[in-house]
């Protein structure tokens, strides 16, 4: 996640949406990297105040999806999407549905603006800002699935605490998740993996999918490879896919395999 000032704000040329993308202040990381070609520059000036939902603007206090996509039933919620392959990739798969995605770093916003130009998709919105900031702001049972695909690690010990993945996020993943609503998290970090399990399964409101070792190693046919598996591959670590249910209201928790 995001956390460091950037460079100078880029300017909006929407009227109703907030004047300016103004570098701020995040819980941990980065914001801007590398200058931005001319194109993602035009991208992020002309069609991100459409989409963008500001944490800053006070009618933001609370966000309801069902008012971000009027008509629309079934949500969906990426947290760090990166490029955007993979948002894009389910958004154009399920158009009939609504995604949030959140990415606090410019380059891969503007990149799935690109993306999404190009398919000419309109049914993604998009926070510029880390993640802990809006989950609060979501009202429970609003999403049919949720993603965190290949978060930072922070391997040090003392760096654990800046997981986005932790016992506290995934309390809130678990409330927002309709019952029978899925939570889909991926790492290449055989720490992170463990830890993310542990959380998960420390959640009563969540059950592990897992039947198998495959269930883990194997990514689903619904679940197109990003860049961050295709990089780790190369790099000869091999990624784990971790699926789990929000059970129905009133369920009793069982063992996982």
């Amino acid at each position: 996640m995001a956390a460091s000032p950037g460079s100078a704000p880029i300017s909006s040329t929407s009227s109703d949406a907030s004047p300016e993308i103004r570098p701020r202040r995040l819980i941990y990381g980065r914001r801007i990297g590398p200058r931005l070609r001319p194109r993602r520059r035009r991208l992020l000036e002309e069609r991100l105040p459409a989409l963008r939902l500001d944490l800053d603007d006070p009618r933001r206090a609370r966000i309801d999806p069902r008012a971000l996509f009027p008509g629309r039933e079934a949500f969906e919620l990426e947290i760090g999407f990166g490029g955007g392959e993979h948002l894009v990739w389910q958004a154009a798969q399920h158009p009939e549905r609504g995604y949030v995605g959140v990415e606090p770093y410019l380059g891969g916003v503007a990149k799935l603006l690109a993306a999404l130009e190009e398919a000419g998709l309109d049914n993604v919105r998009v926070v510029v800002d880390d993640a802990r900031l809006l989950l609060p702001r979501l009202p429970d049972a609003s999403f049919l699935r949720i993603h965190v695909l290949f978060p930072d690690p922070w391997p040090k010990k003392r760096h654990h605490k800046r997981r986005i993945v932790n016992r506290v996020t995934v309390a809130e993943f678990a409330r927002l998740l309709a019952p029978g609503g899925e939570l889909r998290l991926a790492t290449d970090d055989p720490g992170y993996a463990r830890w993310m399990l542990e959380a998960a399964l420390a959640e009563p409101r969540l059950a592990w999918l897992a039947e198998r070792a495959r269930d883990w190693r194997e990514r689903p046919a619904d679940w197109p490879e990003t860049r961050y598996e295709a990089k780790a591959r190369r790099q000869g670590r091999r990624p784990v896919f971790l699926r789990f249910r929000r059970r129905a209201e009133g369920a009793r928790a069982e063992e996982g395999p």
